[in-house]
């Protein structure tokens, strides 16, 4: 790939259809995350409100805990952009969803995939989200990117991603997806 945007018809090749890795975890936490997509744009994401319990001012897909009333992963994402960003759950054309991830904070996500139309109005509820912004497709589609990193957390070192990104530190289960993400659109997963 060269960096240009992407259309609607290439994510849809790309994203669409393919079984993705469920863990059965019964331990964790279950929750889902929409990876909303904008034709010749990028990804959407937001930057949580300093005031939530967990995860405040850290970088995120809309997304959340996975109600009981919630039919299945994707009605969850949907449910929860909805009342994050204000995503009108018709306007979100779901396109599957990837392997599922294990957090080291006891959380076991299912990433939807979900095109949305291009100028797609959002609204961030402010009490959940400090900004919305968008990931551009050149960086993700550009090889060098993202930066690998090591910690030592809770007693083990652990390899995480890093997106460079001017305002913002895109790093945690965020980075590990869009990581992810960006393989399976230069064609590399």
């Amino acid at each position: 790939m060269d960096g240009r945007p992407m259309d609607a018809a290439t994510l849809r090749r790309l994203l669409g259809g393919g079984t993705p890795r469920n863990l059965a975890v019964s331990k964790l936490r279950p929750a889902s995350v929409l990876v909303a997509l904008e034709p010749e744009r990028g990804v959407w994401l937001t930057r949580r409100s300093l005031a939530l319990p967990s995860h405040a001012g850290q970088v995120a897909f809309p997304g959340g805990k996975i109600e009981v009333s919630d039919p299945s992963p994707e009605a969850a994402a949907l449910r929860e952009a909805q009342e994050e960003i204000g995503l009108d759950p018709a306007q979100a054309e779901i396109l599957g969803r990837m392997d599922d991830h294990i957090t080291g904070t006891g959380f076991h996500i299912s990433p939807v995939l979900a095109l949305v139309p291009r100028n797609v109005r959002l609204t961030p509820d402010e009490a959940e989200v400090d900004e919305l912004f968008c990931l551009p497709f050149p960086a993700l589609l550009d090889p060098a990117l993202p930066a690998r990193r090591e910690a030592v957390f809770m007693g083990r070192r652990r390899f995480f991603y890093v997106w460079p990104h001017e305002e913002h530190v895109i790093w945690g289960a965020t980075g590990e997806i869009l990581y992810r993400l960006a393989k399976r659109l230069r064609g590399e997963a």
